[in-house]
C-alpha cells in the first residue's frame, strides 16, 4: 500500500476508527471522548469518522469518558478511548474498574508529564502509574508502531483467553505531533484482521445478571487468580496476533521486545519508545568502533516479559536501564522491573539512568555519556539523574583482575 505522511495522533485515530467500524457486523462500536493536550487530535479524528453502527459520545470529563466506554464495552460493543497525563489520573478509578470487569477496551495514551508543575512534554510516568492495574501496556516508538500496535491491541484484548483492556502508549509531540511516512490500513484489511467481538459476559436483558456485585473474600481471590492466568497467556497470544498481522498486512508489528546486537554484548541498554530509537544509533556507532554494546527495546510493559529479557541479556554483565519517568523514592519504574527479573542473579550489574524526565531532550551525546558511565562501573548505585549536568559524575573505572 502507498505510504501516507501523518502524525502519530492521525495514525492512532485512523486505526481506532477502522477497528470500530470493523465491528459493524457485530454489536457496533462506541467510545467516550474528552480532549486533553497532546491527544486531542486523536478524538477529533474519531469524532469525524462516519461509523455505520456506532456512537462517539463527547462528555464533560475523562472520568466520564471511561464510564461511557465501559458501558459500551459491557453491552458487547467494540469500545475505545484516548487520554493523557492528568486526564489519565482523573480517569484512574474507572481504568481500574474496566480491568477488573474484564472489558476488552483499547485506550491510546499520549505520554505527557504529570503536573503540577504543569508540563505538556513527554514523560512515561502517567501510564506507568497504572502498572498495578489489570491492563496490558504496549509502548510504541514511532508512528507506524502506533498504528499497528493499536490494531493488534484489539485482537489481543478481545481474544477469549485474555479479555483484558490494552493501553497503547506514545511519546508526546515526538510521535504524537510529528509527521512520518506511515502505511495506513484499509477498511478491508482491518475487517479481515478483527473478527466481530463476541463478549461472553456482556449485559443481556434476556438473561439478567449482576456486574461488580458484592462478594466474599474467596471470590475476590479467585477473580484475581483468573486475571493473573490471563496475563500469563498474553505473550503467547501476542505472538499469534503478530503472525496474523504479518499475513494480512504484509509487515511485522513487532512483539514484546526488539533485540539488537545482544548476542556477544558486554553491556546492554534497556529502553522503550523514542528513547530506544536514539539509543540504537549510539549502539550502532559503538559497534562500528568494536565495542560490544547491545540494546533491548521494550514494547510490552505489562505483563513484564521477564523470561525473554533474561534470555536477551544473558551474555552481558552490565545492564543500563533508560527511564523516562520517576517514581518518588525509588527512581525509574522500568528499572524496578528489570531488577526484579534478575533477582538472585548476582552476576548482573544493573544501573538505572533517569533521562528525558519532564520532556527533556534525549540526545545521542547524553546516551554516549551513559554508555561510558555504564562501561566503567563495577557496581550498580542509586539512580543517575542523567539530565542534570551539574550532578553528573562518571563512575570510577572498574578494577580488572589480571
Amino acid at each position: 500500500m502507498p505510504l501516507d505522511v501523518v502524525t502519530g495522533n492521525h495514525a492512532a485515530g485512523h486505526a481506532l476508527s477502522l477497528a470500530g467500524e470493523a465491528n459493524r457486523v457485530g454489536r457496533g462500536t462506541a467510545c467516550g471522548i474528552y480532549p486533553i493536550t497532546p491527544q486531542t487530535e486523536i478524538v477529533e479524528r474519531v469524532a469525524a469518522f462516519p461509523f455505520s453502527r456506532g456512537r462517539v459520545v463527547a462528555v464533560e470529563s475523562e472520568h466520564s469518558a471511561m464510564g461511557v466506554t465501559m458501558g459500551a464495552s459491557a453491552s458487547g460493543a467494540r469500545a475505545f478511548t484516548a487520554s493523557s497525563s492528568n486526564g489519565l489520573a482523573y480517569m484512574v478509578e474507572n481504568i481500574m474498574v474496566a480491568g477488573f470487569y474484564r472489558l476488552p477496551i483499547v485506550m491510546v495514551a499520549v505520554n505527557r508529564t504529570l503536573g503540577p508543575p504543569w508540563n505538556i512534554w513527554a514523560d512515561q510516568g502517567d501510564t506507568l502509574m497504572l502498572r498495578d492495574f489489570p491492563w496490558v501496556q504496549l509502548y510504541a516508538a514511532d508512528n507506524q508502531q502506533v498504528h499497528d500496535l493499536t490494531l493488534l491491541a484489539f485482537r489481543l484484548a478481545e481474544d477469549p483467553r485474555i479479555l483484558l483492556p490494552v493501553l497503547v502508549c506514545m511519546d508526546a509531540f515526538i510521535v504524537s505531533h510529528t509527521q512520518a511516512e506511515t502505511e495506513l490500513a484499509s477498511q478491508a484489511q482491518v475487517d479481515d484482521y478483527l473478527p466481530a467481538l463476541n463478549l461472553p459476559h456482556r449485559l443481556d436483558p434476556s438473561h439478567p445478571r449482576a456486574l461488580g456485585s458484592m462478594v466474599w473474600p474467596a471470590a475476590t481471590v479467585s477473580h484475581r487468580k483468573e486475571i493473573d492466568e490471563a496475563m500469563a497467556r498474553v505473550p503467547t497470544v501476542i505472538r499469534e496476533c503478530r503472525s496474523a498481522f504479518l499475513e494480512i498486512f504484509g509487515r511485522d508489528p513487532g512483539g514484546a521486545m526488539e533485540i539488537f546486537e545482544t548476542d556477544d554484548a558486554d553491556a546492554i541498554l534497556v529502553a522503550s519508545a523514542t528513547v530506544a530509537t536514539t539509543a540504537r544509533g549510539v549502539v550502532e556507532r559503538r559497534r562500528a568502533r568494536g565495542e560490544r554494546v547491545g540494546l533491548v527495546t521494550m514494547r510490552l510493559f505489562r505483563p513484564f516479559p521477564a523470561d525473554a529479557l533474561r534470555a536477551a541479556c544473558s551474555p552481558a554483565g552490565r545492564i543500563g536501564v533508560l527511564d523516562r519517568d520517576y517514581a518518588a523514592g525509588v527512581g525509574g519504574i522500568w528499572a524496578q522491573d528489570v531488577r526484579a527479573a534478575f533477582q538472585g542473579r548476582g552476576d548482573r550489574m544493573i544501573q538505572d539512568y533517569l533521562l528525558g524526565v519532564g520532556g527533556g531532550d534525549v540526545t545521542p551525546d547524553l546516551i554516549e555519556r551513559i554508555v561510558d558511565d555504564l562501561m566503567a562501573r563495577a557496581d550498580g548505585d542509586a539512580p543517575v539523574w542523567a539530565d542534570l549536568a551539574e550532578t553528573w559524575t562518571t563512575a570510577p573505572a572498574a578494577e580488572v583482575d589480571a
